[in-house]
């Protein structure tokens, strides 16, 4: 007895939904992701076989440059400005508030004070051209020293913020006196807690930490 052939269809899936869900996924990570700050400088960190995660936010970033230029920053805009205003009120800078404002938008900072009303006030082309010659940060080992403005800024961040945690992320051939400055002034502050920023490079085979990272290994 032959068996009836059923007719052909040809297959059409409606892929109206799937483009719809991929655009309501596109809009939603553009809208919801967080965007990082442009680094003050480009620095070459050392390597180091530390994992320790870095902390997501509440940020304080102290970096040094391969000349040992000191810049500061934090991560979250919305302190910025009570930082500036906090700044502002401690060193009698007379800031406008088209001067703070133009601070609540910048990434970082790596001029004196002296120089900070100027900076404020220029047009961001000047300010891009003014980051490529700064000092940096004046800082000394002396937490009290007048010329500590690193200092100024870490006491009125924490103020602003306390839950900051503070990040040092230094050029391989940054001199140590400019990192020593910074780790004096945390400890004039009784600071003794803070994260070193390197690259991770593998465990060196033979060493004690690899033996016990690999320990499992061997059961296998």
């Amino acid at each position: 007895m032959p068996h009836a052939k059923l007719p052909r269809k040809s297959t059409h899936i409606d892929m109206t939904a799937m483009c719809d869900v991929a655009f309501l996924l596109l809009t939603f990570f553009m809208l919801a992701t967080k965007f990082k700050p442009p680094e003050p400088v480009v620095v070459s960190t050392p390597k180091s076989i530390a994992e320790t995660p870095l902390p997501e936010k509440d940020v304080m970033l102290l970096t040094v440059d391969n000349k040992g230029r000191i810049f500061f920053a934090i991560d979250n805009k919305n302190m910025r400005q009570n930082l500036i205003e906090s700044i502002d009120s401690k060193k009698a800078l007379g800031l406008t508030k088209e001067e703070k404002n133009a601070f609540t938008v910048d990434a970082s900072e790596g001029i004196p004070f002296s120089m900070l009303k100027s900076y404020l006030a220029s047009n961001p082309e000047q300010q891009k051209a003014a980051e490529v010659t700064a000092p940096g940060i004046p800082a000394d080992t002396a937490v009290l020293a007048p010329t500590n403005d690193l200092a100024v800024w870490i006491l009125a961040a924490r103020e602003t913020n306390p839950m900051l945690r503070i990040c040092i992320k230094a050029d391989g051939k940054a001199s140590y006196p400019s990192v020593q400055k910074i780790i004096k002034t945390l400890e004039g502050y009784k600071i003794f807690k803070f994260n070193l920023i390197t690259d991770l490079e593998p465990l060196p085979p033979g060493t004690a930490i690899y033996e016990d990272a690999h320990k499992g290994d061997a059961h296998k």
